[in-house]
């Protein structure tokens, strides 16, 4: 299994961006892996299937993440569950400049706390970030 292959604390370098909260690193010249972010959720910036509909400021969030991430190596951790029913790798990652990247992405008002045990590490952190975003009128709460 490819997730099997990914060590944690190692760095990465980004392929491809999905999503506000979703990615693929590289992990040999010819196999990449797909990343979700734990613990936090973005608007959908595309359609997908008959049940993942695109959604307001969705568009937005990926090319925010996409500034961030493109070209770039970022490093990963994980929590309790290492996949999602969906076979994608849940981690929490970090950029080569040390920033956490699912708590900025909260704190800029890109994504909202979603969280799902037993992948409860940094829940507080992320709660703390989204009132911030929330109480500064950022990216998503912007109109409200």
């Amino acid at each position: 299994m490819l997730n099997a292959q990914l060590k944690e604390n190692t760095f990465y370098k980004v392929s491809k961006i999905s999503d506000g909260d979703t990615f693929y690193v590289k992990i040999k010249k010819f196999e990449e892996i797909k990343i979700r972010l734990i613990g936090i959720d973005a608007p959908e910036s595309r359609n997908v299937g008959i049940k993942v509909r695109k959604e307001y400021f969705g568009k937005e969030a990926k090319f925010f993440v996409t500034n961030l991430l493109k070209n770039k190596k970022v490093k990963l951790t994980f929590d309790v569950q290492k996949t999602d029913r969906y076979g994608r790798v849940l981690a929490y990652v970090y950029l080569e400049n040390g920033v956490f990247l699912n708590q900025y992405l909260v704190e800029k008002g890109i994504a909202v706390v979603s969280t799902f045990p037993p992948n409860v590490k940094f829940v507080e952190v992320f709660i703390k970030a989204e009132k911030l975003a929330r109480n500064n009128r950022l990216g998503l709460w912007k109109d409200y």
